[in-house]
């Protein structure tokens, strides 16, 4: 139907394998390395888990969304060429905002179906590292003139189309679902404490590769590398996860003043990187992390931008032939408690089944990158508690929602023997 979004289904791709860098504060370890130096990190780590050499890619796709260096423009290029893949491949700059992981594995698993056999998908965010900009004094100042810079980090969640910030499309959420702030703040609390017991069960332990100060050579160009601020040494766990009360969350003032979001049940602000390697099932020498199946992305009013993940799982259920019982579990990137609880209402979702590991309010959301943390994450809990499917979906900013199903593979070779 026109105008009902975009739905695609894959073949034979998968997820060979996927890794991460810890998910580290504003301001922390990580703040003063570039995301291009995260993404070669996370590029050089996940071809070397997968036991697959550099020149087998045949194409790079990656992204990132503020331009946290000088150099941002070359970030897909560099990324490729400073892992190792061959100099003949070419590398292409993928954004969706917060569904930017999605749509690289999207791409990647669209490009299998021409010449890519091996696709490199890489997400870099600093977060830390978003500029203090001007955009309108390329001719100089003028005397006695108003000088505007601006923090890009919190100028660029407003959305000047309806004249609201991201918060406030989450406040509008709550007030059309009837969520209270002690709702909410419960919600946030149980995010929480769900990441403090994934990560002292070391749920996250195969896909988080430690970070260290380090160097990046390329043979006959100029050395790149990782140099950890502060001092520190290596970053090998998510540094945001805490132990925390409702009644802490309830002293937290509202960002606006009649609304249900606080600081504690807003994502954190966090630096990271995340890779994952895309090609067909039947190409993978050993179990594959996840089968890639659909994808499905829409478009909201922007006010209500949250909402956006609730249609693009309806379309991606709906096309796929599946019903939300087939679903074994559900990751949806929490943006906003009140967004989250928003879509779980509007879709009756199951909350033993969602974000059972806790979410981006406890971890944080290093916004290119949390698309692939999803999904690796949702896959390995596929793989632990032998599920078969997983939606991983995320509100966009500007209105829009996008969903991945994926499969664990065990039970495609199940079913084909």
């Amino acid at each position: 139907m026109k105008g009902a979004g975009q739905y695609t289904a894959f073949a034979d791709a998968a997820i060979f394998d996927a890794v991460r860098t810890p998910w580290v504060d504003l301001g922390g370890a990580l703040s003063q390395v570039s995301p291009i130096d995260l993404g070669i990190k996370v590029g050089r780590e996940v071809l070397a888990r997968a036991g697959v050499e550099a020149q087998a890619v045949d194409s790079v796709l990656a992204g990132s969304m503020a331009q946290a260096s000088f150099d941002a423009y070359l970030l897909p290029r560099h990324i490729g060429l400073y892992s190792g893949v061959a100099q003949s491949v070419p590398a292409l700059g993928v954004q969706r905002i917060c569904a930017t992981g999605f749509e690289l594995l999207r791409q990647a698993a669209e490009q299998l179906r021409d010449e890519v056999q091996l696709a490199l998908c890489v997400a870099a965010e600093s977060m830390s590292r978003n500029p203090i900009a001007a955009y309108t004094h390329r001719g100089g100042f003028r005397l006695g003139g108003e000088v505007q810079f601006k923090d890009f980090l919190w100028e660029a969640l407003y959305d000047p189309a309806p004249g609201v910030d991201m918060i406030a499309t989450a406040d509008n959420l709550a007030r059309r679902y009837g969520l209270s702030r002690e709702a909410v703040d419960r919600y946030a609390c149980d995010s929480h404490q769900r990441a403090l017991q994934a990560q002292r069960e070391g749920a996250w332990v195969e896909e988080i590769v430690a970070v260290d100060s380090q160097v990046f050579a390329l043979e006959g160009y100029q050395p790149r590398g990782i140099n950890l601020a502060h001092r520190a040494a290596a970053v090998s766990a998510d540094s945001h996860p805490r132990p925390t009360d409702l009644q802490a969350l309830a002293r937290l003032r509202a960002i606006h003043a009649d609304g249900v979001q606080t600081a504690g049940n807003s994502c954190a602000v966090v630096d990271g990187a995340a890779a994952a390697l895309v090609g067909r099932i039947a190409d993978c020498s050993r179990p594959a992390l996840a089968r890639l199946v659909a994808s499905a992305v829409v478009g909201v009013a922007p006010e209500y931008m949250g909402i956006g993940p609730a249609p693009a799982i309806r379309l991606l259920l709906q096309r796929s032939g599946l019903n939300l019982s087939d679903i074994g579990r559900f990751e949806i990137n929490e943006a906003q408690a009140a967004q989250v609880l928003a879509v779980a209402e509007e879709l009756a979702l199951d909350s033993t089944r969602l974000n059972v590991e806790g979410g981006a309010l406890a971890l944080g959301h290093p916004l290119a990158a949390t698309g692939l943390r999803l999904v690796m994450s949702l896959a390995r809990q596929l793989r632990r508690h032998n599920l078969r499917y997983g939606i991983a979906a995320a509100c966009v900013g500007g209105g829009q929602g996008m969903a991945l199903l994926i499969e664990n593979p065990a039970w495609s070779r199940r079913l084909s023997n």
